[in-house]
């Protein structure tokens, strides 16, 4: 978005989040027999990080931005996996795509972005504060996929937590979060 390549009003994002993401609460839902073996859409067009979603795009583009947010629970411990859609605003290759990923992304030690046809996956960041980031140019609908694996236990609230009180302490941001994955 910040390349100006995506239109912001045709943003659809369709996430799958391990039971972790939904608290340590005891709730029949959350349950290891109600989850295994099954998958569920929550918090359909209602979900309560929409607003914060919105409001960091929002901030990008210069404008409000009003998108599309499907979370889904999934039978895994930890991890989120989200795959993103957007029309892209003119004729792009992956060379440019690339380059603004790239652009966005240099200086941000824990954003990976992964070789071009590689997919991110939980499991390479399971047990880390890393993000890994990739995305498909669909020629044929001329829209962008694009993805991103975390491991919502550190790289959620935790590892925020850290990453923040270094930057406070003037500490290198990455200072006790230079965790190896838990993979393979």
């Amino acid at each position: 978005m910040k390349a100006g390549l995506i239109d912001p009003d045709t943003i659809i994002i369709d996430a799958k989040s391990g039971t972790s993401g939904a608290g340590r609460g005891a709730k029949t839902d959350n349950l290891y027999c109600e989850v295994n073996e099954s998958i569920k859409a929550y918090g359909v067009a209602s979900h309560r990080h929409t607003p914060e979603i919105e409001e960091q795009l929002s901030y990008v583009a210069g404008r409000p931005v009003t998108i599309s947010f499907t979370p889904h629970l999934v039978p895994m411990d930890r991890g989120i996996l989200v795959t993103a859609y957007a029309s892209l605003t003119r004729d792009v290759g992956d060379e440019e795509v690339r380059a603004a990923y790239e652009a966005c992304y240099k200086d941000e030690y824990f954003v990976r972005v992964l070789e071009k046809d590689v997919t991110p996956q939980t499991r390479w960041v399971k047990g880390s504060n890393f993000v890994d980031v990739n995305f498909k140019i669909d020629p044929r609908t001329k829209r962008v996929v694009m993805m991103g694996a975390i491991d919502n236990m550190v790289k959620g609230a935790a590892g925020q937590a850290i990453q923040n009180m270094n930057l406070m302490f003037g500490l290198p941001e990455n200072k006790g979060l230079k965790l190896a994955p838990m993979f393979p």
